[in-house]
């Protein structure tokens, strides 16, 4: 393929910070279309123990119904794991009456949170997403097993490659009306969570965040093949 069309792959490009470290400036990528609630997700996080949180993002897009929002809503609460939810302001008024204060000792929910600096987090144990592409890509970069819960477009092949291809996380199924019900979330968590499936998903997304760290430190395939990059262009 090479021969015949010229194309070089690079990449994960995520912040070095996260990966690689080379480059100290590099922490974030610039931009946030909403603003980000770091004190208190990280503060928050900072008291729980190692993997033992699920953090749970749909993204910046992602219009869930109410009655889907609450089947997620209570199947976090049956799981009984520690939960960390990203719900975005206009999303809030679908949450069940009553859901916050009922889980308080177990939860905190956010209408924003810088996600590179939680999925780096060492309480993370794994990540409920839509399976868009920059939350899969940043969760593979860096090892965090995923529940995947796609919406739209690309989601459900990346949802495949999750499970299938990956090994790095479970998709939630939908029922005969198309909703994940709560004892479907409740068990996917708790599949990746725990048992002997979860430690291989786990083995699998520590060896993804491995190669990712790889793929662009110095003489990985990403660095080399951006110094072959700029080393044509100097030529020509």
């Amino acid at each position: 393929m090479a021969k015949i069309w010229p194309l070089r792959t690079i990449g994960p490009t995520i912040p070095s910070m996260y990966l690689d470290k080379r480059l100290q400036d590099d922490k974030e990528y610039g931009f946030s279309i909403f603003k980000p609630k770091t004190d208190a997700c990280m503060k928050w996080l900072d008291q729980r123990s190692n993997g033992s949180v699920v953090y749970v993002s749909f993204g910046s897009l992602a219009q869930l119904g109410v009655d889907q929002m609450e089947e997620i809503a209570w199947g976090l609460k049956n799981s009984n794991y520690y939960f960390l939810w990203v719900v975005r302001a206009t999303e809030q008024p679908k949450l069940p009456k009553n859901f916050m204060a009922e889980t308080v000792q177990n939860g905190l929910v956010v209408s924003w949170c810088p996600q590179l600096d939680v999925l780096a987090h060492r309480a993370i144990g794994c990540f409920v997403t839509h399976s868009g592409w920059n939350s899969t890509l940043e969760a593979l970069s860096l090892g965090v097993p995923m529940v995947a819960m796609p919406q739209w477009t690309d989601q459900t092949t990346n949802a495949k490659y999750v499970m299938d291809v990956w090994g790095m996380g479970v998709r939630a199924q939908c029922d005969e009306r198309g909703m994940v019900r709560r004892e479907e979330v409740e068990g996917c968590i708790r599949e990746v969570m725990e048992g002997e499936r979860g430690k291989e998903i786990r083995r699998n997304a520590m060896k993804w965040g491995e190669l990712a760290i790889e793929a662009v430190d110095e003489g990985g395939s990403s660095d080399k093949n951006i110094d072959e990059f700029v080393a044509k262009l100097v030529k020509s």
